[in-house]
């Protein structure tokens, strides 16, 4: 059998070695010179536990983000021989009530509560489910004494501890690129960008590369595009019946100085805000939501945004981020942008459903649970809303293919 995964994000990488793992040929499809070089090494990593989303009070988000959380570690394990304490992730987040949140401190402690308790019976005591570390403990709300010392206490109305953590996505992505580098099972079509999948005995993928258009049968084909997703899924007669927004945010990373002290990690909730993930190396990576936003679509495809924005953009990022959040984050107040090291601006492209941005409290972005794996026939679509849920959505993608085969 011959599936083609079209995509060399991480959702595409995932089900390439899924399959493999199963003795399956993949041919991997990736439009850009290098795998994992735009959307997947653009974030924060974030592996989400469900602590955010407390706009869904259904908490089907947060339940299916466990799921995805869960799996993470596992997945990367077995694939790459990665201990889930041996990878490089950031310090716990703690979760800020912003004084303009969506919800008050006392909604929020209930959400975190509750969402604990769901993480608690789904990881069912294994201690090796999310980065070996320990999920037992309720989140703790911040004395007020802990919380001044970390933040302004008139813009930060509540902070409590979570066990949630980001993965390095730059680290990840070169581990999973040597991975795939070394197994025969998956070969790597470079510079090929997918124009159409189209029925016959087998399914046709047509591509356009370097050397012009070309036609190849496959058994399968596994559609992992991240913004090229939903205008492939027209072609194939998968008409979303609803409304999508494509959305470019970028982040801020860079090293501390020497003798800088870190910032917590910290994730402000529930609005248009952003998040601080804080590395034990100096590693600190920013986004503020008015301020990192630079655009949003609703076209089928949407604009050709670059992953590395141009001067003066660039500079301009780096400085209005870091005022927006010094403000409020006592460590970043004693920040100069010029004198940060290794500093990088990424950007990639958020797909999500709804018509309306997060700054509406309804906004179907507060919910990512209507996502996973569609399948007509020989055809799989790959939705992972989040990094977070890329693993498991994999193993269902290449459990479905394996299941047809032997039928």
């Amino acid at each position: 059998m011959r599936v083609a995964v079209l995509g060399g994000g991480l959702q595409g990488c995932c089900v390439a070695l899924a399959l493999a793992a199963r003795g399956i040929g993949v041919t991997l499809f990736d439009r850009n010179d290098r795998l994992l070089s735009r959307a997947a090494i653009a974030n924060e990593g974030k592996v989400h536990l469900g602590y955010m989303y407390a706009n869904d009070l259904s908490h089907a988000t947060a339940r299916m983000m466990m799921q995805g959380a869960l799996a993470f570690a596992p997945f990367f394990q077995r694939h790459l021989g990665l201990a889930g304490d041996s990878m490089t992730v950031s310090r716990p987040a703690a979760y800020v009530v912003h004084r303009d949140s969506q919800r008050s401190p006392e909604e929020v402690s209930r959400y975190l509560s509750t969402v604990h308790s769901l993480i608690r019976d789904a990881s069912d005591g294994r201690s090796d489910a999310y980065f070996s570390r320990d999920l037992s403990c309720e989140p703790r709300m911040w004395t007020a004494a802990e919380r001044q010392a970390e933040f302004d206490p008139e813009v930060a109305l509540a902070a409590f501890d979570t066990p949630e953590v980001a993965i390095d996505p730059v680290a990840l992505a070169a581990a999973v690129r040597e991975r795939i580098q070394a197994d025969r099972r998956i070969e790597v079509r470079l510079g090929h960008e997918v124009l159409s999948v189209e029925d016959g005995d087998r399914l046709e993928v047509t591509l356009d590369t370097a050397n012009g258009t070309v036609r190849e049968p496959f058994d399968h084909v596994a559609n992992a595009l991240w913004d090229g997703r939903i205008a492939l899924n027209q072609t194939r007669g998968l008409r979303p019946n609803r409304p999508w927004l494509h959305r470019l945010k970028y982040g801020v990373s860079f090293r501390l100085p020497a003798d800088a002290g870190p910032p917590p990690s910290a994730t402000f909730v529930s609005g248009p805000f952003g998040e601080v993930v804080s590395y034990d190396d100096g590693l600190t990576y920013l986004t503020w939501y008015p301020v990192c936003l630079q655009g949003i679509s609703d076209d089928v495809t949407p604009p050709d945004w670059p992953t590395y924005p141009p001067e003066p953009l660039r500079s301009q990022l780096v400085k209005g981020t870091l005022e927006a959040m010094a403000q409020f984050t006592l460590a970043l107040r004693k920040l100069d942008a010029g004198e940060l090291q290794d500093v990088t601006v990424k950007g990639g492209v958020i797909v999500a459903w709804g018509n309306t941005d997060i700054y509406d409290p309804s906004s179907e972005l507060h919910r990512r649970f209507e996502i996973g794996v569609t399948s007509t026939g020989r055809f799989h679509s790959v939705d992972p809303g989040k990094l977070t849920m890329a693993p498991y959505f994999a193993e269902v993608c290449a459990g479905r293919i394996v299941e047809d085969a032997r039928h």
